[in-house]
């Protein structure tokens, strides 16, 4: 609460007028509203969220006049539209702006979720959805009947639409986000250890959408603050340390205010008590930054948490990961699904691999290997063989050579790989036998990369907790650089992907592993 202080005797002329005016202390009292800065996150969402609203508006009324075309007879197209009374015109109109309010409705265009992850397109959906329900029950009320299948393919039509502008639309943002624009300028307050982390997590992730151009480090209980400003979005450094008064809310609104930063990352968890960021929200009232609090509930994704308040106390639910139940089957139907199709659709492919192979060197044209599945469960993993025929031979001569990390074997330029082999390495042609596994059962579309006997042997602690789901086709190690990677980073990934997966999750896996192939990154 407030603290005011004695209010001082006003003359009679105003207290005849009225006025009395409530002194706060001044740290309670909010900052004057300032401008955003011209780079800021803020000014460029805007912007973005406007190019949006009018993409939205054309295709939605792109839409509608088509649906409206499919009734019309394409040689009386005057005639047509010379019958179309006003009020229909009106109805027409209306639909548009209902549809587009619905889109605003369920913030598709929210600055948090445009750009970034599957909400805005889920909010999309669920709003086209709502449009089509309303209008379908609003036809029945008014006796009209329900809209025909003609209306319905143009209103599918509109929705595969409206995603796809908006998909092309993120692209285009992501783009401007690679040279440094629409990002938001970000300082991040904490401890040494907890700023250093959540800078590391943020700092050059576009899909983070964030520009750290300062921090502010907290120091210990009676050491002075310390302030360092950096940026790093453009490959430059400008790194000062300097002393700073007193820590406190005052000192990170003004690092805020002075670097014109639109968002305040609290990291993890400091000593300055809840008092500090409940004062700190105090003060940015009316600025253009906001408040965000980093949690250190790591490698907990977002959809296994859950915020509960109870009578002001905000309770944290995390769900617990879960190996069984309906979500593995819904998994296990898109795998038999897709494999079965892909090896249909794909077996022209196969064919003419299987002729390149046994062209290009001596021996088979599949290769399989022993590899360890679910609970621990042994089966032959197949692939093209993209080495010579004893490649396995040759593995104990190459081991001083190994270019991994762990217990995992690399090696760039593997003079076992033969030459039609280094191309489909490349763009992971190899691997595609792999959905006849999939299809059987022994691994899933999306999962774990499928390790080795000696591999699992050789695994300690929570490492162990990877062989709970079935390996996968692709998975996070494919889409983050695969051989690139290093053992710590392919077993964080994998354990990641173990505890958080979901349907949606392998779906965005899966088209990001054809950007992949497309792009092809660590592969050899």
């Amino acid at each position: 609460m407030s603290q005011l202080r004695k209010l001082p005797a006003l003359p009679p002329t105003e207290l005849e007028r009225g006025h009395l005016r409530l002194v706060e202390d001044a740290e309670f009292q909010p900052q004057h509203v300032t401008a955003p800065h011209p780079d800021s996150g803020i000014v460029w969402t805007k912007s973005y969220q406007k190019r949006l609203l009018v993409s939205d508006a054309v295709v939605i009324l792109g839409t509608i006049l088509i649906a409206l075309l499919m009734r019309a007879d394409p040689a009386r197209l005057p005639e047509f539209f010379a019958g179309i009374n006003p009020l229909m015109w009106l109805g027409l109109l209306a639909i548009v702006v209902v549809w587009v309010l619905l889109l605003e409705v369920f913030r598709s265009r929210d600055r948090r979720v445009i750009g970034v992850g599957p909400t805005e397109y889920k909010r999309v959906v669920t709003a086209c959805m709502t449009a089509f329900g309303l209008l379908s029950i609003i036809l029945l009320v008014l006796e009209i009947g329900f809209p025909g299948k003609r209306a319905v393919l143009a209103m599918a039509a509109g929705v595969l639409a409206l995603l796809a502008t908006r998909w092309v639309w993120r692209r285009w943002l992501n783009r401007q986000r690679r040279f440094g624009h629409a990002l938001s300028r970000t300082v991040v307050v904490g401890t040494q250890d907890e700023v250093d982390y959540v800078v590391d997590k943020v700092q050059g992730c576009l899909r983070a959408n964030f520009d750290v151009v300062g921090v502010v480090i907290e120091p210990d209980r009676h050491a002075e603050a310390k302030h360092r400003f950096g940026s790093q979005a453009h490959g430059t450094e400008q790194d000062a340390e300097q002393p700073g008064p007193q820590f406190g809310p005052e000192q990170v609104v003004q690092t805020a205010s002075s670097l014109g930063a639109d968002t305040v990352i609290i990291a993890g968890e400091h000593g300055c008590g809840n008092d500090f960021i409940r004062h700190l929200a105090w003060q940015l009232e009316g600025t253009a930054a906001e408040l965000i609090l980093a949690s250190r509930l790591t490698n907990v994704a977002g959809p296994r948490i859950h915020f509960r308040p109870v009578e002001g106390l905000p309770l944290i639910h995390v769900e617990i990961p879960q190996f069984e139940g309906g979500k593995h089957v819904i998994k296990r139907g898109l795998d038999i699904a897709v494999s079965g199709l892909a090896l249909f659709l794909l077996s022209p492919l196969f064919l003419l691999l299987t002729i390149l192979i046994r062209l290009d060197s001596p021996g088979g044209a599949f290769y399989s290997q022993v590899r360890v599945g679910r609970n621990l469960e042994t089966f032959r993993m197949f692939k093209f063989r993209s080495m010579v025929v004893d490649a396995d031979q040759k593995l104990a001569d190459l081991t001083k050579e190994n270019e991994g990390s762990g217990v995992l074997f690399k090696l760039k330029n593997d003079p076992r790989v033969t030459r039609l082999g280094r191309f489909i390495r490349k763009y992971s042609l190899d691997e595609f036998p792999q959905l006849w596994n999939v299809l059987k059962g022994d691994m899933s579309l999306v999962g774990p990369r499928p390790p080795l006997p000696s591999e699992v042997l050789a695994y300690k602690g929570k490492v162990n907790r990877r062989m709970y789901i079935k390996p996968g086709l692709t998975g996070m190690w494919q889409i983050n650089g695969r051989s690139d990677l290093n053992w710590e980073d392919s077993m964080r990934l994998d354990l990641y992907y173990v505890e958080n997966w979901s349907v949606v999750g392998d779906l965005v896996i899966m088209w990001r592993t054809f950007k992949v192939l497309i792009n092809p990154v660590g592969a050899y």
